[in-house]
Parts: structure tokens; sequence; C-alpha cells
């Protein structure tokens, strides 16, 4: 293995294994850290943990865990995966995860940059935008688990971090990786071990991943890593292939739990000529639906069926207050996840989901471990086979195009 790779969620680790395929490297996504040696044939490592929301000390403990199993597999680059949009609150948990990976590979210049431009998301001056907004002005400022309410990266991650925070800025970046390097070397005499980078096109992540070649450790979103496999392949250590696609076809079925305005563009349009089941919070509270009884609805439609979860901000914002955040969503990733065996157990064979949280509960619930990535269906998702008769499509809820769910599911089924 040549590039290790520690992602905090499902979806966002399966969003870099995308970009990695792409890039011409042999990539397997792991569920949590593993317990035994990843395959010979394996030339990029993804650990996905779900550690996006949790206290912060369990996040720094888990990502040490995977570093060190990563490091065994002879690693020789690392990758923090985290969200286009910075997902985070003003305590953790990139800030106190990037610092202890680096403090464990004695790492300085760390790359932090989100950016990923296909998906309307750049930065600038250090400011996070999502398309033409503002990070804070775009929605999700009403994020429930992680609002973010500043765009300035550097800003936010300061209030995260015991490290100085840095910049180089999109001058320095249109110039290319001479001129990145050097900004960078700068930075790092300067006391910021933390350097936010500006990038508003693809072309300036594969300038900062070129920069970066020789850097243990880079943080940032999928797109960070989009230079990285050119790095390995002018090296010569790349086998040159990626491994073929085969499709499943079956039945299939999604579960959606993201409240994001993707999303529910996404479930409004599918639910207009498919069979769409709503669950609310009030509903799972109250015992009123169970993960079983979504399943059996399910099974029983004909054509593509949707589950989901997808209420606006202020209803879920209700729900939250009165029965906790933390209660509605163990609840409901609960659900979700009996969901997904029943489904499964029912005979599904392709399986879509939406929402970090949700991917994060069904992939749990079904106990898989390891998962081959397999070919693009909409910018930063793909097809992603779990075994002999299982592939799954885990999309974030930001991400996608309106018709998503019918591109996925006839995706899943298709040879490469």
């Amino acid at each position: 293995m040549l590039l290790g790779c520690i992602g905090d969620d499902f979806t966002g680790s399966s969003d870099l294994g995308n970009t990695l395929l792409k890039g011409g490297m042999r990539t397997v996504q792991y569920v949590g850290v593993p317990d035994r040696p990843a395959d010979q044939d394996v030339e990029a490592g993804i650990v996905a943990l779900k550690s996006r929301s949790i206290p912060v000390e369990e996040a720094v403990r888990l990502s040490l865990e995977a570093l060190d199993w990563l490091r065994a597999q002879g690693c020789r680059q690392f990758l923090f995966k985290y969200c286009s949009t910075f997902d985070s609150t003003p305590e953790g948990n990139i800030g106190p995860v990037a610092e202890a990976l680096a403090d464990a590979l004695d790492a300085r210049r760390v790359i932090v940059c989100p950016a990923f431009p296909a998906t309307g998301r750049s930065i600038y001056q250090g400011h996070l935008f999502v398309g033409d907004r503002l990070l804070n002005e775009s929605g999700m400022q009403h994020h429930p688990l992680t609002p973010m309410t500043d765009s300035d990266i550097r800003r936010w991650l300061a209030q995260q971090s015991r490290s100085s925070v840095g910049h180089v800025s999109a001058t320095d970046v249109f110039a290319g990786p001479a001129a990145i390097s050097e900004r960078l070397a700068a930075e790092d005499a300067a006391g910021h071990r933390l350097i936010v980078t500006d990038a508003i096109r693809d072309d300036d992540l594969v300038a900062l991943g070129r920069a970066a070649a020789d850097l243990p450790l880079l943080t940032g979103g999928s797109g960070i890593a989009m230079g990285l496999p050119g790095n390995f392949a002018k090296k010569g250590l790349l086998a040159g292939n990626a491994a073929a696609w085969r499709g499943q076809p079956g039945r299939a079925a999604i579960l959606s739990g993201s409240c994001s305005g993707a999303t529910r563009a996404q479930v409004a349009r599918h639910r207009k000529q498919n069979p769409a089941l709503e669950i609310t919070a009030e509903a799972v509270m109250a015992g009123e639906v169970t993960g079983r009884g979504v399943a059996e609805w399910c099974l029983a439609q004909e054509g593509l069926p949707l589950a989901f979860s997808s209420a606006d901000p202020e209803v879920v914002a209700a729900a939250q207050r009165r029965f906790g955040t933390d209660t509605v969503a163990a609840k409901l990733e609960a659900l979700f996840a009996e969901a997904a065996r029943h489904l499964v157990a029912g005979g599904v064979t392709r399986l879509i989901t939406a929402g970090g949280e949700t991917s994060g509960a069904v992939v749990e619930g079904l106990s898989l471990d390891a998962l081959r990535i397999g070919p693009e269906i909409d910018p930063g998702v793909p097809a992603m086979r779990a075994g002999e008769a299982l592939v799954l499509a885990l999309k974030s809820g930001n991400f996608g195009a309106e018709d998503f769910f019918d591109k996925a599911a006839r995706r899943l089924a298709e040879d490469a």
C-alpha cells in the first residue's frame, strides 16, 4: 500500500476512493480499523471512521489507531479526509485530529484544503464557498450537528487548534507547484503548521498535490488527492490498471436520512414517479415505525422504493428541541441500520443511501468490513461492491444531480 487515508465518515471516504480510482490507484475502503493485513494489490487504502461528530478524544484515538494500521501496511504518505464543507464545531474534530496525526508523523507544512470545484466547493482568500455563496450563507449554517457559521476556514480552524494557522493564497496556487512549495516553506518558517490553501479549479488541486509529493501528511476534501496518483505513477509505483467493475442485477432500494437541500430535491423528484415512505422523527420516537417495517414496506413495492426522513431544517430543529439532538440521531440511525439488514435479507442487491450518518449506520448495520471502489455515478459518488451479491452507492447529502437515485440504480446494475 502506497497511500494511507483516514476518512471521518463513510460517504466522504467513498468520495475520496472515487478520486483515487479515477487517478489510476487500486483502492479499497475499509469500514473501521481492519483486524487483518490489506490485500497485496491495494495501492490506496481508506480507513473510513464514523468520527465526524463524536467526542474529540474518541475521534483522535480512532484516527491514531487507523494511522498505526496504515503505517503497518507500508504506506509512504497519509491523507486525512473530511467534508468539503469542513463540517465541524469550534471544538473540533478536524483541528484536533489533524494535529494528532501531524504529531505522530512529525509532520509540518500540513495542507488544509476542503475544496472540491466539481461540486461547487472552492476556497478563495481562505474563505470557503458553496457555489457562489459563502459557506455560512449556503444552508450549512443550519446543519443539525455541525452548523457552519463562519466561511473563513482560518478562523474556524484556529478555534479548534493549538497550532498557528497559515495560508497559501490563490496567487501562489495559480503560479504552480514550485510557488506553492516556496509559500509552504515560508508559512512553516513563520511558525504555521496547519496551512489553509486556496483552490478554485481542479488544476489548483493537482498543483497542490504535486507540491505535496514529499510531504508526509495532507488534509482536506477528496479533491486534494487529485494530484497524488500522478506522483506515485511518476515514480513507477502503480500497477497501471484498476480492477474491472461488475454490475449487480436484482432488487434495489433507497434509504435517505439527509436533510441537505440537494437530497431534498432528489427526494422530491423521485417520489413523483416512484413509491416513497416518509419517516418522521415523531413516529420513530413513538415507536410507530421500525426498521423491519420500513424494509417490509420497500419489499412490497414495485419499481425503486424510497424510504426517507429528509425533512426541512425547521422540522428537524423542532424534533431536536423536543427529544434531544443526540437521541433523535441515534434512533434514526438505528432504524436505517435495521432496515438495511432486513432489505438485504429480503433479497435487495443494490442499496442506495443518502447522508453521511445514514450511510455510516447502514454500513455498520450490515457488518461490512471492506468495499471495493467502482466507477463514478455522479461527481464524488462511486459505485461500491461489498461482496458477491451486494453493491452500494453511499451519497453525501449535498452531492448528486436531481436524478441521482435513478442514475445510481442503473449504474449499480451495469458492467464497466
